[in-house]
C-alpha cells in the first residue's frame, strides 16, 4: 500500500509539472515507453569525444600532445564552472565560498601534477618535428585560461607590471585590456608588432573577453572576498585556500610550462621559438609577470618577491631546491 501511495504522489507531481506544456501527462508517458535505455557511452558522447584527436602529421606522439591539451581545456571548463557559481552567489555563505575554492584547487592540482605527461611523455625529436605543422597555433591561445583570470580578479591586476603605474585609476575596461600582461608575450619588443598568433586570438576572442570583464566588473572572486565581513575575510581556511589558488594559477602552472619549455625548446646553440612566436623566456616566469589574484592577502615584500624563488630554481637547479 505504501508503494502505491508513493507512486500516486509521484504521478500527481508529474501532472503538475507538465500541465502548462500543452500536453497531458499521458502523452509524456507514451514517449517514455518508446525511449531507448540510456547507455554510458551515449550519455558522455564517448564516440564523439574519441573522434576529436586529429593529428596533422604521422608522428605518434602528436596524438599525446593533442589529447593532453584537450584534457587541460576540460579541466579549465571545470574551474570556470566553479568560478561562475562563486561570482553569481548572493548568499555570502563562507562554507560555500571555501568549498568552491577548494574544488578549483583540486582541479589545478590534477593539472599541475599531470604536466609530467608533457615534460617526460613525448620524444623530443618527434615534438620538434610535428610542432612545425602546428604553426602559428599555440597554447597561448587558450581563451578559457584568460576567462579564468577575468573571473578571479579585477582587470587592473592583470595589467602588465610595466604599465600599471602609467594607467589612470579611471581607465576603462577597454584601455586596461589593451595593456593586459599576456599580450606582451606575443609582441615584438623592438617593433611593437603583434605575432599572428596574438592577432588571431584577439580577432576571435576579444569581444567575448571584454564582455566577461564588464559582466564581472566589481563582482570578481576577489571582490566577493573583499565584500565579506572582517571575521570571514580573516578565516584561516579561506585565506589558505585563496593563497593556494594564487600559487597554483600564477606560480605552479607557469613553472610547469617553464619545465616543458626547457625540456623541448632549450638548445646549446640557442633557444628555439615557441610555435606561436611567444617569447617564452620573458613571458612564462611568474616573477616577471607578477600576476596576483588576491593582493590583499600578501605583504609588500611578498608581492615584490612574487615567484622569484621558483625562477631561481628553474635557472639554477643545482643551487636551490624548492619542494
Amino acid at each position: 500500500m505504501e508503494d502505491k501511495e508513493r507512486i500516486k504522489s509521484q504521478i500527481s507531481k508529474l501532472e503538475e509539472k507538465y500541465k502548462d506544456s500543452g500536453q497531458d501527462l499521458s502523452s509524456y508517458l507514451d514517449g517514455l515507453l518508446h525511449q531507448r535505455y540510456l547507455t554510458f557511452w551515449d550519455y558522455i558522447q564517448l564516440d564523439t569525444l574519441l573522434s576529436l584527436q586529429v593529428p596533422r602529421t604521422h608522428f605518434p606522439d602528436e596524438e599525446i600532445f593533442i589529447m593532453y591539451h584537450q584534457i587541460t581545456e576540460l579541466y579549465f571548463k571545470l574551474i570556470l564552472h566553479e568560478q561562475k557559481q562563486l561570482v553569481d552567489d548572493k548568499s555570502g555563505n563562507l562554507d560555500f565560498f571555501i568549498e568552491k575554492v577548494r574544488r578549483i584547487n583540486s582541479y589545478y592540482k590534477v593539472l599541475i601534477s599531470s604536466f609530467g605527461v608533457m615534460i617526460k611523455g613525448m620524444e623530443k625529436e618527434q615534438f620538434l618535428q610535428f610542432r612545425m605543422a602546428l604553426l602559428p597555433a599555440s597554447g597561448f591561445q587558450s581563451a578559457q585560461f584568460r576567462m579564468i583570470e577575468l573571473y578571479a580578479t579585477p582587470l587592473e591586476n592583470l595589467v602588465h607590471v610595466s604599465d600599471r603605474t602609467h594607467l589612470s585609476s579611471d581607465a576603462t575596461i577597454e584601455e586596461l585590456y589593451e595593456h593586459i600582461y599576456w599580450k606582451k608575450g606575443a609582441t615584438d619588443v623592438a617593433t611593437g608588432e603583434k605575432t599572428l598568433t596574438l592577432k588571431q586570438f584577439e580577432y576571435r576572442y576579444t569581444p567575448r573577453l571584454i564582455r566577461i570583464a564588464k559582466q564581472v566588473e566589481n563582482a570578481t572572486i576577489y571582490h566577493k572576498y573583499l565584500s565579506l565581513p572582517k571575521e570571514q575575510r580573516e578565516d584561516s581556511t579561506l585565506v589558505d585556500a585563496l593563497k593556494t589558488l594564487d600559487a597554483n594559477a600564477n606560480i605552479n602552472w607557469q613553472l610547469m610550462h617553464m619545465g616543458s619549455a626547457h625540456r623541448y625548446l632549450r638548445k646549446d646553440t640557442g633557444d628555439i621559438e615557441a610555435t606561436g612566436g611567444t617569447n617564452w623566456k620573458e613571458y612564462l616566469p611568474p616573477s616577471f609577470q607578477k600576476i596576483v589574484f588576491f593582493p590583499e592577502l600578501y605583504t609588500e615584500q611578498e608581492l615584490n618577491n612574487w615567484g622569484k624563488q621558483w625562477v631561481d630554481h628553474m635557472l639554477n637547479p643545482d643551487k636551490s631546491r624548492v619542494e
